[in-house]
């Protein structure tokens, strides 16, 4: 019985890998979701017989509501809204791994019992990482959610009183360790735990909370693999090690890409909020160019090569359809379509890659950031579509700049480019944009789903 529960753990694990493996191409991902899916079965059917379970009549209730509740949300959470969505559900992670390190300690704990040094340890790391992801996992999907500010919060001797945090924990394992069975010293440092994961996370502003969602899935999954130390199960020491480690590297990943430290952003010292920044006078005397979709639809129509760069508002405007729609009309006149993503355009990595998928358009057409770029110096018409930051050459040609040396779309570089924008209202950074201002840019002002569909309209008569 014993070789079939480890080769069952085997074939998960591997299925674990594989499908982790396959999340990793827009083409292959609903496989590799599915792949994983059916590791986890496994993984979870083995254990329940592996720790002989007399009664599965409360699991079957958890295993309903949790199904229903997966389901609802799954139907009813917007694409724009899917960031919060992975953030409560990492802080779901951490919650259950805390609860599940309290349950052991309470029954190990008795009266004059001694807890081996490898479960205490296990136990109070599963509390400590559990707590912190819950608390900073509910704040971060506040922050997105707008429910809480997304201005950081920031106070003297802050980065202190965290360093105490930690070692306070760290002090209240070591004295449980050398004396067990103390119930108030054990809901202490959960509680303490808890406040850290939240002390953590407010000094980040809200346009910063993609990364800290990355890092904070890392967390439930190292929280996970402490749990799997404490109750003895290798699936969950394994599923929670691959999570951990995936979301360390998806944080490095997001960090590379919006130029921050992540020195700065596992210890949360990177909140320091940015100043709006006043209209740059020269740009301001410049002045934007706008257009109607009459003259962009002439111009996107009689183009040899189409690049389309969507960023947040197309997520917000939830205009995808109307994108496929208007590049099928343009590719039946012989233009040449392609999407340029860029890896945090919108408020997660892949976000774009989702939404554009929903709609059915051709994997092949979505270029990232190293593919595409060369191509803009030969590209007619850019049609940038609700993003800013991601676009905007200061992050190359101001020193000053807070984006600068932040890796960017060069969708300057292009002959023409068209931006649909409701405003002119700045971006995450809250700086101007000097790409609005060059004399290569016209500006088509409104809800990008609405502009869209003049578009096509008007592409239909040209």
């Amino acid at each position: 019985m014993a070789g079939f529960i480890a080769l069952a753990y085997l074939i998960a694990a591997s299925l674990f890998i594989i499908g982790l493996k396959r999340l990793a191409a827009p083409a292959t991902a609903r496989q590799g979701n599915f792949i994983s899916a059916i590791g986890m079965l496994i993984a979870i059917v083995v254990t329940l017989f592996d720790r002989q379970i007399l009664s599965f009549q409360w699991i079957v209730v958890g295993g309903v509501i949790g199904s229903a509740m997966g389901l609802w949300m799954a139907r009813a959470v917007k694409m724009t809204a899917m960031p919060q969505m992975v953030g409560i559900l990492n802080g779901f992670g951490g919650g259950a791994s805390l609860l599940v390190a309290a349950a052991v300690w309470h029954r190990l704990i008795q009266p004059g019992a001694f807890l081996p040094v490898e479960t205490a340890v296990s136990i109070y790391a599963s509390t400590l990482i559990g707590g912190v992801t819950l608390s900073g996992s509910i704040v971060a999907a506040g922050k997105l959610q707008e429910v809480i500010s997304g201005r950081p919060l920031l106070f003297r001797f802050q980065h202190a009183l965290n360093l105490i945090l930690c070692l306070s924990i760290g002090g209240m394992g070591t004295y449980m360790l050398i004396s067990p069975g103390h119930p108030g010293v054990f809901i202490a440092m959960n509680v303490v735990a808890l406040v850290l994961g939240v002390l953590v996370v407010i000094p980040i502003g809200g346009a910063d909370m993609p990364v800290v969602i990355c890092l904070l899935n890392s967390y439930s999954g190292l929280a996970a693999a402490m749990t799997g130390f404490v109750i003895s199960n290798h699936g969950l020491i394994i599923g929670g090690a691959l999570v951990g480690a995936s979301g360390i590297i998806l944080a490095q990943i997001m960090c590379r890409a919006m130029n921050r430290s992540f020195a700065n952003v596992l210890f949360g010292g990177f909140g320091a909020e940015v100043a709006a920044v006043a209209v740059d006078r020269g740009l301001a005397a410049k002045g934007v160019r706008e257009t109607t979709a009459e003259d962009a639809a002439v111009l996107l129509s009689y183009s040899r090569s189409v690049v389309v760069a969507p960023g947040y508002g197309l997520a917000v405007s939830q205009a995808q359809h109307q994108v496929r729609e208007l590049a099928d009309l343009l590719e039946k006149r012989g233009v040449t379509v392609k999407y340029a993503i860029h890896p945090v355009a919108g408020r997660m990595p892949g976000h774009m890659n989702v939404l554009l998928a929903e709609a059915d358009v051709p994997y092949p057409q979505l270029l990232d950031m190293e593919q595409i770029n060369p191509e803009f110096e030969w590209t007619d018409t850019v049609l940038v579509i609700g993003a800013n930051d991601v676009v905007n050459p200061a992050a190359r040609n101001a020193p000053a700049s807070p984006i600068y040396g932040m890796p960017i779309l060069d969708v300057d570089r292009a002959r023409h480019i068209i931006v649909l924008k409701r405003s002119m209202n700045p971006g995450f950074a809250g700086i101007e944009n000097e790409l609005f201002y060059n004399e290569k840019t016209v500006m088509l002002f409104g809800d990008a789903r609405k502009s869209l569909t003049r578009l096509i309209d008007e592409v239909k008569h040209v």
